[in-house]
């Protein structure tokens, strides 16, 4: 049987104790992967350090992460969990932001998928679908519109589909039950909720998947989510039509907050600075929890049948994802102002 760790050639010791900074509250999303992840990673480094969560929540994940970009130290000893929460923000540039992703360097990223749903009048075939949503108005219960959901209100644009958002929700388990009630007639949700919650819902007859964000593989293109082989993608479905391609702007943006919001959603980061042989140590026991069953069996019932994505391809996505030009910012600007009444202010 293989060991549990990985140690990287000539690797500098890990310190005794590690500490992670989660900037959000106890009991959230982000801090229950932390938890989780914690278990794993100290298990799968040689030394097995004591991990300490410190939760400094506050401005939706901003405030502990300016905290953490202030005041970490490039002693290996410090690291940051981030999700997609911390990098919108950050990628459209919102003015309580202080850090730069482009200073730190990710250990592991945890990706994560989601279903697009609707109400059975609106059909059970994907064309006749489609071809509803774009003459019937409808709704969409939303969080916030620069929140988790904007890739997918982006996603409705661009196929034309005729769903109007209603922003206020505090969950979106309450945008579910907000279909439930027949509020809204289009609901989305991640892989884990999906599964626990509306899956029950197909197969009552209450509700029919219309389409998956997909995965991204190694190589940054958007495939097949294998958790739903057998849906389409929305990829797959904006690119069927006439004209559309991978280099309309829409798409391309679209496509960057689809990296840093699903396919890196979560992320473990160190300082940019931090000693190169114990960032290789850190990687290796990263690495090392891909091939380890009974992580991979945990990591199934925690967020999905997604491999994690560690060392250098989490690096080079997530530097692609966040790299947004000045003129693709302006642009997610102005659709939200112009399509939303929202308006959105940047540094």
């Amino acid at each position: 049987m293989l060991p549990l760790f990985a140690e990287a050639d000539d690797a500098q010791p890990t310190p005794d104790t590690l500490t992670w900074t989660v900037p959000f509250g106890v009991g959230g999303g982000t801090d229950v992967w932390a938890r989780f992840m914690s278990h794993w990673m100290a298990q799968s480094l040689p030394s097995h350090p004591a991990i300490v969560i410190d939760n400094v929540p506050g401005g939706g994940s901003i405030t502990g992460t300016n905290l953490f970009y202030t005041r970490a130290q490039p002693n290996g000893e410090e690291m940051l969990v981030t999700s997609a929460s911390t990098q919108f923000p950050a990628m459209l540039k919102d003015p309580r932001v202080r850090f730069d992703y482009a200073k730190w360097t990710p250990i592991i990223a945890a990706p994560t998928g989601g279903v697009v749903y609707v109400q059975p009048r609106f059909g059970q075939e994907t064309g006749e679908i489609l071809a509803n949503l774009r003459e019937e108005p409808t709704k969409f219960a939303m969080q916030t519109p620069t929140g988790l959901e904007m890739p997918v209100m982006l996603a409705f644009d661009m196929l034309g589909l005729a769903v109007e958002p209603v922003f206020g929700m505090r969950s979106r388990g309450e945008g579910r039950l907000a279909f439930e009630r027949g509020e809204a007639g289009v609901d989305f949700q991640t892989t884990s909720a999906y599964f626990s919650s509306v899956a029950p819902l197909v197969e009552s007859g209450q509700a029919v998947p219309l389409f998956s964000l997909g995965v991204m593989n190694e190589e940054g293109v958007i495939v097949r989510d294998p958790a739903f082989p057998d849906l389409p993608t929305f990829s797959e479905l904006y690119l069927a039509q006439p004209g559309a391609s991978r280099d309309d702007v829409a798409y391309e943006v679209f496509h960057k907050f689809f990296a840093s919001g699903y396919a890196l959603q979560k992320l473990l980061l160190v300082p940019k600075q931090v000693d190169a042989k114990l960032l290789a140590g850190y990687r290796a026991g990263a690495k090392a929890l891909t091939t380890n069953a009974d992580f991979l069996a945990a990591a199934r019932q925690q967020v999905g049948p997604y491999e994690p994505v560690v060392g250098e391809v989490a690096a080079r996505q997530l530097a692609s994802a966040m790299e947004l030009s000045d003129a693709r910012r302006q642009w997610v600007v102005d659709w939200l102002k112009d399509r939303y009444g929202v308006r959105v202010v940047t540094r």
